[in-house]
């Protein structure tokens, strides 16, 4: 993994982290935090409040989604598919997806570089 120093707001290694307490929830808004950088992708954890969502996009490698708390929907090439605490799903490359939140929400990103 890349030096974790210089990427801000990093986790440091060898110690345990509870992954619901890396970032918190914020009225109207959309919280990240990058917790992991390297060459072969990053893990970053988001806070969405009641109703935020990221609009359709997408993206050259393959992301895999993992709820913590609350609910969320991942609409991937028009399907929407609802997660629960603890759900995960991989949004391959190159496909449409968006991700909202109907109620508040804390999920992981991991977006894995390199071949798919």
């Amino acid at each position: 993994m890349a030096d974790q120093a210089s990427t801000p707001g990093a986790l440091p290694p060898s110690e345990i982290h509870s992954l619901e307490n890396t970032v918190d929830i914020a009225p109207g808004a959309i919280v990240s935090r990058t917790l992991a950088r390297s060459a072969g992708g990053n893990v970053t954890a988001f806070a969405f409040d009641r109703g935020q969502e990221l609009a359709e996009h997408s993206a050259p490698f393959d992301a895999m989604v993992h709820l913590l708390d609350g609910e969320l929907v991942v609409v991937i090439d028009g399907t929407n598919y609802e997660l629960g605490p603890g759900d995960a799903i991989i949004m391959p490359a190159d496909v449409p997806h968006a991700v909202r939140a109907p109620e508040k929400a804390k999920w992981m990103l991991v977006m894995l570089k390199g071949e798919s």
